[in-house]
C-alpha cells in the first residue's frame, strides 16, 4: 500500500531570495577585515571558488569573491548584516545543490553561502528533519519541519518512517527544499495539490536585511507569500502509454486533471518521444521495442508518452505498459538516470534547458510549431521533454510565481543536455521558441526564467511586478540578496 497522503506542511527556514542587486563588487582584502565569526567561515580556495560559480546548467560560471560556509542560520544572518552595514554593500547568493541552469545561485564579485554546509553538522538541531504530529497552531494532521538546506529525498525518507509522504514533489529529489520553494516546485502532482510552494505552512525566513522572520499566511503574510515563488516498501503502478496525436494526448490529460474526476491520479507527466540517438525505451519490455520503433517511423519520428493511471484514454491500442516499484523507487526514478549517467561522465555536461508555462488554448499550435516546425526540423537532440497540465485555481495569486491567465496551462519542460560546442545552437533554438510564441502571440510564462533586461522581467511579472519591486525595497532595500537573477543589477 502507499504511505498515508496526508498533506505534510512544511515548516522551514530559507534565504529570501527575491532577486538584486545595486551592490558593489568586493575584494577579498575588504572581507576580510570582517568580523571573525564571519571571515573564519570564508573560503577562497580554488576547488571554494569553482563550487560558488558552478551550478548543473555549465552554461554560466560568475566567480564569487568568497563562499561562506555557515554553522546556523545566524551564521547568515550575522553575514547579511556585516554587508548591510557597509557604504557599499557586497551582494549574496544562496547555493543549495546549484540545480538551475543559468547562473541563477551565483554572485559574481560577492559572496556565495553554501546552504549545504551545515545539512547534518554534529549535534545541531539546524541540520535535520522532524516530523511533528497535528498542533493547536498548525492546520493540518502533520508537518515536516526542515532547514531549507535539506534535500527533499531526506524529507521523504524522513517522513516514510512515519508512514506519510508529502503530496507535492519535483521529479528530482536532491534539490534543496528552500531551492524549490524559491521558484515553485512543480511535477505531476501539480494538477491535484498545487505546487510545493502551495503546501507550506510557514516559513523561517532570514530578509536581505539580515532579519529573521517567522511568517506564514497569518503572520508577516507579505513576506510569506513574496518568498515563495519569488523564484520504501509501498507499492505503485508505474504506467505508460503512447500516442500518435498530441490533440489525443492533450485531451486525456485535461480530463486526467478535471474537478470533475471523483479518483483523480496520483500523478500525471507527459513526455515527448523523438526518434533521435540516443533513443531511450528502456522502460519498455524489450519484445516491444521493436514494435515501437515501428511506430515511431511511421508516425514522423514523434510519438507522446503519458505516465498516469488508466482508463478510458484515447492511447494507441496495445501500446500501454506497466512496471510494479516501490513508491521510493517511482518518486527517486531520476535519480537512477543519474547514477547511470555520472558512471558515463555525462551529468555534468552543459544544460541549455527551456521551461515554459503554455496556455490550453494554443497548446496544439504549440505542438505544430515548436515540437514539430522547430525541434523535428533541428534535428538537434531533444533529450529529455515533459508535458503536463496544471489547473490554475492550485496556485496562489498572492505569491511571487507568475502563471498563464487560463484554468489550465502547460508545463513544457526541454531538457537537453549538450556537448560545450553545442550550447550555442540550443540557446539559438530556445530563443527561436520563444520568438515563435510571441510572433504568435502565444501568451507563455517562462517558468525558472532567464531574462536578461528589466522590461523582459517586467513584462513576465505582468501586474504582480509593482508588488514584486514593493517587496524588494522592503525586505532587501540596499540589493543584496540573489544578483544572478539578473533582475535589479540591469
Amino acid at each position: 500500500m502507499m504511505p498515508s497522503k496526508l498533506p505534510i506542511f512544511l515548516l522551514l527556514w530559507l534565504i529570501l531570495v527575491v532577486p538584486s542587486s545595486e551592490s558593489q563588487t568586493l575584494t577579498w582584502s575588504s572581507i576580510q577585515r570582517a568580523p571573525k565569526e564571519i571571515s573564519l567561515l570564508l573560503s577562497r580556495d580554488p576547488q571554494s571558488l569553482s563550487l560558488g560559480s558552478t551550478d548543473y546548467g555549465h552554461v554560466v560560471h560568475d566567480t564569487p569573491v568568497a563562499v561562506f560556509n555557515p554553522t546556523n542560520p545566524n551564521d547568515i544572518s550575522a553575514l547579511l548584516n556585516y554587508s548591510n552595514s557597509l557604504p557599499t554593500p557586497f551582494t549574496v547568493g544562496a547555493r543549495g545543490e546549484a540545480h538551475s541552469v543559468n547562473g541563477q545561485a551565483m554572485a559574481q564579485g560577492g559572496v556565495v553561502v553554501n546552504m549545504s554546509s551545515f545539512r547534518n553538522i554534529s549535534g545541531s538541531d539546524d541540520g535535520r528533519i522532524v516530523v511533528l504530529q497535528k498542533t493547536a497552531s498548525l492546520g493540518s494532521e502533520y508537518v515536516a519541519d526542515a532547514g531549507g538546506e535539506q534535500m527533499w529525498i531526506d524529507v521523504l525518507h524522513a517522513a516514510l518512517e512515519h508512514g506519510l509522504s508529502p503530496v507535492a514533489w519535483t521529479d528530482y529529489l536532491y534539490l534543496t527544499v528552500g531551492g524549490t520553494l524559491s521558484n515553485a516546485g512543480i511535477s505531476g502532482q501539480s494538477f491535484h495539490f498545487g505546487p510545493q510552494i502551495m503546501n507550506v505552512n510557514e516559513l523561517d525566513v532570514i530578509t536581505g536585511k539580515g532579519e529573521l522572520v517567522t511568517c506564514s499566511a497569518e503572520t508577516n503574510s507579505d513576506l510569506f507569500y513574496g518568498v515563495l515563488g519569488g523564484l520504501g516498501q509501498f507499492g505503485v503502478k508505474w504506467v505508460r502509454m503512447l500516442y500518435d496525436n498530441f490533440g489525443a494526448l492533450t485531451h486525456d490529460q485535461e480530463i486526467l486533471i478535471s474537478t470533475a474526476q471523483k479518483k483523480p491520479p496520483n500523478y500525471l507527466e507527459g513526455l515527448l518521444l523523438l526518434k533521435q540517438d540516443p533513443l531511450d525505451i528502456s522502460f519498455y519490455p524489450p519484445s516491444d521495442q521493436t514494435r515501437i520503433i515501428s511506430l515511431l517511423t511511421q508516425n514522423g519520428n514523434i510519438l507522446y508518452e503519458v505516465e498516469e493511471l488508466v482508463g478510458g484514454l484515447r492511447f494507441v491500442p496495445t501500446f500501454m505498459f506497466e512496471k510494479d516499484v516501490t513508491y521510493e523507487e517511482f518518486l527517486n526514478r531520476v535519480h537512477s538516470d543519474e547514477l547511470i549517467l555520472r558512471s558515463q561522465g555525462l551529468w555534468d555536461l552543459p544544460h541549455p534547458w527551456l521551461n515554459l508555462f503554455v496556455p490550453k488554448s494554443r497548446i496544439l499550435e504549440f505542438d505544430e510549431g515548436v515540437f514539430k516546425g522547430i525541434i523535428l526540423k533541428n534535428n538537434l537532440t531533444a533529450g529529455v521533454v515533459l508535458v503536463y497540465p496544471m489547473n490554475r485555481n492550485k496556485w496562489e495569486d498572492r505569491m511571487s510565481a507568475v502563471v498563464p491567465d487560463e484554468d489550465v496551462f502547460y508545463a513544457m519542460s526541454l531538457l537537453p543536455t549538450s556537448k560545450s560546442d553545442m550550447v550555442e545552437a540550443y540557446k539559438t533554438q530556445n530563443q527561436m521558441i520563444l520568438h515563435f510564441c510571441e510572433d504568435n502571440g502565444i501568451h507563455i510564462k517562462q517558468y525558472l526564467p532567464q531574462y536578461k533586461t528589466l522590461e523582459q522581467w517586467k513584462k513576465h511579472f505582468g501586474d504582480k511586478w509593482k508588488l514584486f519591486q514593493h517587496r524588494k525595497k522592503r525586505y532587501d532595500p540596499k540589493n543584496i540578496l540573489s544578483p544572478g537573477q539578473a533582475i535589479f543589477n540591469n
